[in-house]
């Protein structure tokens, strides 16, 4: 086919290019409002119609024959066809009724006297019928066409919390948010039938009774008494049905001729069509505030919802899981968080109900990100769905950045260690190997003849830096265990008395320290090599910082269901301000004496890695007390430990 200039531009396909140009502006017409694309709700569209029908008449019969039949016929058409094609489908056949209707009353003079029968009647009643079915039926075809023009065209670029299409729709497919309840239950809109059904009859027979004492007008407020009531216990189309049934009554029983649907007299035509609109425009003022109330009702539970899930998220539960738990907990159904990683979608977090989710409806978050949810209940509104998607994704990147802040602060903290390691293998380990080399040296020499004396002399100095080594290294090799968390300590029952003695070997001045063990201790529940370890560093410690005339000495007490081992000097003490501080690795008060400052560091380590504790107070006198607490064996797990 050739190409056509439209508007200046070469357009290869005309007819294509036209259909798209209008369904395009179709589009952009139906999708300016949730409500378009849905159709416009009875309760909206009816009074218009009626009030429009009503405005044609009152033209027609405001000039006298010079507005003809077939204008009028048109003008009804004209408004039932395009209310019918914007408002939803159930609404159509009462249009046209009504529009039938007001052309049979209309038509020709004498005006507003309702003619059912005819060639005009019959015309109308073809024509409206026609118009208002095709106009409904085009309307529904083009918002369902227009709905799935939107679900491709839409899908490319999802907004942030827009609804999904399920797994087996397109990935990308776009579902506009669910419309609200229905401001009427069905229990309600039974009720509001049967009451039409029961009452309108009864007051019919009881107006009739009273015919010769009642005119049109008062008959007229009485079936209106009776619409109203309906209207707000069963809603609108119970409403709307009540209205049109009792105009049909008010015209049979109370206009003349009586028993015919024939008017004669205009003011009772007029009477009814403005019964009928009054009717149906209270019933919709009654259904449109039943159904704000409702939706009033949804925001607030929508939004105490929120804030709960803030309160949650604001307590510490922060995770994605937990806010993903809290919306199945609070809505029901699966939630899942799913991330696309190297082209893949996987699972990033998801509530514990949450199994295998197929036929799930998707929320895009970010291009990469997506939450996904399956079986909610009716609560759980698009713009509720679409915020805990946003506190999930929040979550997960609050999460993973508490992740890495532990990760930069872990090595950073082995960033300190290595230092302080370089740091004393650069001097707390090259003296004790200076020390020793330079003995050894002068003990191999062959031209000085060393006394028995200064041969032990040297030796004692090779021995004693060799223990410095040895213990240098295991405090190394220790706090390098806690470090990487490779620690696992064997806990069983054990006696202090049998432990303490051992802890004493390799201290050069054991003798001095005591030990006060009352006999008849009860165990306690320890490691026996970790809880050695504590012990001879503690020692070590205290030993090193007792004067010669103030022995150390290690006691034992219960308090309060546990052991405390005191392990009491009575040298310069620590201030209050630096008694935390001791237990930290590398730490030496002013650097008073040598060593690398893991003595302490390594005990407290080990305490709480067996369920114990560490701490040091003042000793009475002078001094520091440093005091392990560690838990008691109870009688009959002592008994099993002594069995074993």
């Amino acid at each position: 086919m050739g190409t056509v200039k439209v508007c200046g531009l070469g357009v290869k396909d005309p007819s294509r290019w036209l259909a798209k140009a209008v369904f395009g502006a179709g589009m952009g017409v139906m999708t300016t409002s949730g409500y378009l694309l849905r159709g416009v709700a009875a309760p909206y569209a009816l009074p218009i119609t009626f009030a429009a029908y009503l405005a044609v008449g009152t033209a027609a019969a405001a000039l006298d024959g010079r507005f003809a039949a077939t204008g009028v016929l048109i003008a009804c058409a004209i408004v039932a066809g395009l209310v019918a094609l914007v408002t939803e489908p159930l609404a159509a056949p009462l249009i046209g009724g009504i529009g039938w209707l007001t052309v049979a009353g209309f038509a020709k003079p004498p005006y507003a006297q309702l003619r059912l029968t005819g060639n005009v009647a019959e015309d109308a009643a073809v024509a409206l019928g026609i118009s208002t079915l095709a106009c409904a039926a085009l309307g529904w075809l083009f918002r369902w066409y227009g709905k799935r023009l939107t679900l491709v065209s839409m899908g490319s670029k999802p907004r942030p919390g827009t609804r999904l299409a399920p797994a087996t729709a397109p990935a990308d497919a776009v579902i506009n948010p669910a419309d609200p309840v229905g401001a009427i239950s069905l229990s309600r809109r039974l009720l509001g039938g049967l009451l039409g059904l029961v009452s309108l009859p009864l007051l019919t027979v009881v107006l009739a009774a009273g015919r010769q004492q009642l005119n049109l007008a008062d008959e007229v407020l009485a079936y209106l008494v009776a619409v109203v009531a309906i209207t707000v216990i069963g809603g609108f189309w119970p409403a709307v049905l009540a209205a049109v049934a009792a105009s049909l009554l008010l015209n049979w029983y109370f206009t003349e001729p009586l028993h015919t649907f024939s008017i004669q007299q205009p003011r009772e035509l007029l009477a009814l069509l403005l019964f009928v609109t009054v009717a149906v425009a209270v019933s919709s003022v009654v259904h449109l505030a039943a159904r704000r109330a409702v939706q009033a009702e949804f925001s607030r539970a929508e939004a105490a919802s929120l804030l709960e899930l803030a309160q949650t998220v604001l307590g510490g539960s922060d995770t994605p899981s937990a806010v993903l738990e809290h919306l199945t907990r609070a809505h029901g159904g699966q939630a899942e968080l799913t991330e696309r990683v190297a082209g893949r979608w996987i699972r990033a977090a998801a509530s514990s109900s949450a199994g295998e989710l197929r036929a799930a409806s998707r929320i895009d978050i970010r291009h990469d990100l997506a939450l996904r949810v399956s079986g909610q209940d009716t609560t759980a509104t698009s713009a509720l769905i679409a915020g805990f998607a946003a506190q999930a994704a929040a979550a997960l990147d609050r999460e993973r950045l508490r992740t890495q802040a532990s990760q930069a602060e872990a090595l950073a903290e082995g960033n300190r260690m290595r230092t302080a390691l370089l740091a004393a293998v650069s001097h707390d380990l090259r003296t004790p190997l200076a020390s020793i080399k330079a003995s050894v040296s002068s003990l191999r020499q062959t031209d000085v003849a060393w006394s028995p004396a200064d041969e032990a002399a040297l030796l004692a100095t090779i021995e004693e830096n060799a223990d410095r080594l040895d213990a240098l290294i295991g405090n190394l090799l220790d706090m390098s265990r806690l470090h990487t968390g490779s620690l696992r300590p064997f806990l069983r029952p054990i006696a202090i008395d049998e432990v303490a003695p051992v802890a004493l070997h390799g201290l050069d001045d054991s003798p001095r320290l005591l030990i006060a063990v009352p006999d008849g201790f009860p165990l306690v529940l320890a490691d026996p090599g970790l809880l050695e370890r504590v012990l001879a560093n503690l020692f070590s410690n205290a030993v090193r910082h007792s004067p010669s005339s103030s022995p150390p000495e290690l006691r034992a007490q219960l308090l309060d269901g546990t052991v405390a081992l005191e392990v009491v000097d009575h040298g310069r003490g620590v201030p209050d301000d630096q008694k935390e501080l001791i237990f930290e690795p590398f730490v030496r008060l002013g650097g008073r004496l040598p060593g690398v400052g893991l003595g302490l560091a390594v005990a407290k380590g080990f305490a709480e890695a067996m369920g114990g504790s560490i701490g040091a107070a003042d000793t009475p006198g002078g001094g520091l007390t440093v005091r392990v607490l560690l838990p008691v064996v109870s009688a009959d797990k002592s008994a099993l430990g002594a069995g074993s």
